[in-house]
């Protein structure tokens, strides 16, 4: 039987253990929704997840999705910057899951840049209650260049080792620059 190895499955493995029902999570970059529906599905009818995207293209491929899988009301659709999530979201969260790049099958010109990634990750450990996940999955060639890759690792490495896990995971053997997955635990 043949296994699928794609980053957004490889995290979701990792992410189930930190996620219960009736949590509450963040989808920082809903794009087309696929993680938004997956922390619907964890989180259960008593869940919330707050799902922000600057493209309303975005936000409708995720609203679309939602509807048709029956999980609509689970999901709060924000069209703001990531960075700005601490003015949505009142409480601690469980989990927070980045896609950092562009939107597949969108403009490549419209991307998530070093600055306010950087805001929205410092935001989002301020949001993450003991115990839970905040994983990035950093696309870093092609037309996004290296400076946010480089931002987001030199910043991570620099978190104080008795309040946060950093595990760093690589497709090492696979060339053209492939998504790096990042999972941040709050000890």
């Amino acid at each position: 039987m043949k296994k699928s190895y794609q980053i957004t499955e490889f995290c979701h493995r990792f992410l189930r253990d930190f996620i219960a029902e009736k949590d509450c999570c963040i989808d920082a970059t809903a794009g087309n929704g696929n993680d938004t529906e997956f922390l619907c599905r964890m989180a259960g009818p008593g869940g919330r997840v707050y799902a922000f995207d600057i493209q309303e293209e975005a936000l409708e491929h995720t609203r679309r999705r939602l509807k048709q899988a029956g999980l609509l009301e689970r999901a709060v659709l924000i069209r703001d910057g990531h960075e700005h999530m601490e003015e949505y979201v009142k409480g601690q969260v469980s989990a927070i899951v980045f896609n950092f790049g562009y939107l597949p099958g969108g403009n490549h010109r419209i991307a998530t840049r070093p600055e306010t990634s950087l805001r929205a990750v410092r935001a989002g450990l301020g949001l993450l209650k003991p115990g839970g996940v905040m994983n990035l999955c950093i696309y870093s060639g092609g037309d996004t260049g290296y400076e946010e890759r480089d931002a987001l690792l030199g910043f991570l490495k620099e978190l104080d080792t008795r309040k946060w896990l950093v595990i760093v995971s690589s497709y090492y053997n696979r060339g053209n620059d492939p998504p790096l997955p990042v999972f941040v635990i709050r000890l």
